[in-house]
């Protein structure tokens, strides 16, 4: 059984029902078009006080805190049942200390979890299996969504598993290992002249009523939701760590992750929240620069190797930066060249093979020491969401 209460708005707090509504709230979303930050966007909300005995129960029968399984842990705050899972396997992916970086920089403890190591090698199979249960349990056939590759990759594996048909938009330039990886899944793929936020706009449309189930990011609130077992992750293989550094593009990981600790902290399980340090590509920079004049305006011109947070018009932009404020955290930008460097240092000195935007937060890390805003005797853990695989054509060798 699944213990969601409610629906609540994040710009008006109005509440609804399970299945009232299906994406974003009607009154902050009357009049929105593609081509601006998500209105309305849906946070999912638990019954805490149920979830909080439950937990003490889980103690006594495991015998602390401690011994209870990551099952039940993740079984507490989802929206769907496992029962409509597909098939393929998601998550529970490694958290290792990363002793070489860490010695190099100074760092009491560097964690990384590595999240390439999903089935098709990306953190998006989270949100994609918690869709895919979702368009079971609704009776839905179909899933559409926009993507410039992993979140594309992860519909297609997870609607193939279930046999379900996976509708992907994607820009003609992403990656073409990605675009590969979308179609020997047999997903419906079409190609987009123009962005990543083009795409999402031609997914919007083909959405008609309830004969297809929207994986758009942050527009259906269960993308945030499976993203947020990462987070749970995080807390049951480490505890509640002092820094977690993440890729930042439209803004889902990291509203997601924050909410895991919040709904961890909702249910009196924990006590502090973890501080998030985003990172962004200087070109794709519109939450960092949100987060720091507290006025909303687009990334310019969006052109960089990371092409997993290269967006123009961030989907999830309030509700980021609202986390990152919540959490206390940061956002820095990051060059091209930063990331490529960082790339190279991930591969050869923690034997991690990340794509560039998961990159991005090695590069971030080591500016945020540099200018002191993150203690060096910090438990800190790097989110690595892609592998390097997606993206071979990105690889810029350093030679010694």
């Amino acid at each position: 059984m699944s213990y969601l209460s409610l629906f609540r708005c994040i710009s008006c707090g109005r509440e609804y029902a399970r299945d009232e509504i299906r994406y974003l709230c009607p009154e902050c979303s009357r009049d929105y078009k593609p081509g601006i930050p998500l209105p309305g966007v849906l946070e999912v909300l638990y019954d805490y006080d149920k979830i909080r005995q439950i937990w003490e129960n889980l103690k006594a029968i495991y015998g602390g805190a401690d011994h209870i399984p990551l099952t039940e842990l993740l079984r507490l705050f989802s929206p769907v049942s496992s029962l409509h899972f597909p098939p393929l396997p998601v998550g529970n992916t490694p958290l290792f200390k990363a002793a070489s970086l860490a010695g190099k920089y100074g760092l009491g403890q560097l964690w990384i979890k590595y999240d390439g190591l999903n089935p098709s090698g990306s953190l998006k199979d989270r949100a994609s299996q918690l869709m895919v249960a979702e368009a079971r349990r609704l009776g839905i056939s179909r899933i559409v969504c926009a993507s410039t590759g992993n979140a594309a990759c992860s519909l297609a594996a997870q609607c193939a598993a279930a046999g379900l048909k996976a509708v992907i938009f994607a820009p003609e330039f992403a990656p073409p290992a990605k675009l590969t990886q979308i179609m020997i899944h047999k997903a419906e793929l079409n190609k987009v002249k123009g962005t990543y936020d083009d795409a999402f706009a031609a997914a919007l449309a083909y959405t008609d009523g309830d004969e297809v189930l929207n994986r758009n990011t942050a527009y259906h609130p269960y993308t945030i939701e499976g993203k947020k077992t990462a987070g749970l992750e995080i807390f049951h293989q480490l505890g509640v760590p002092d820094w977690i550094v993440l890729p930042t593009g439209d803004g889902v990981i990291l509203s997601a992750i924050h909410k895991a600790f919040l709904d961890l902290k909702r249910t009196g399980i924990i006590n502090t929240l973890p501080r998030i340090l985003s990172v962004q590509a200087e070109s794709s920079d519109a939450i960092t620069s949100y987060w720091e004049s507290g006025v909303y305006r687009d990334a310019a011109q969006p052109a960089t190797l990371a092409d997993s947070i290269s967006v123009k018009t961030p989907s999830n932009a309030h509700w980021a930066v609202l986390a990152l404020k919540e959490s206390g955290g940061i956002s820095l930008r990051v060059t091209d060249r930063e990331i490529s460097r960082s790339q190279n240092e991930l591969a050869s000195e923690a034997g991690v093979f990340a794509e560039p935007s998961s990159s991005a937060t090695l590069a971030g890390l080591k500016k945020a020491l540099a200018q002191n805003m993150i203690p060096s005797d910090a438990q800190i853990v790097l989110l690595i969401t892609g592998h390097g695989l997606k993206d071979i054509g990105a690889v810029k060798l350093e030679h010694s």
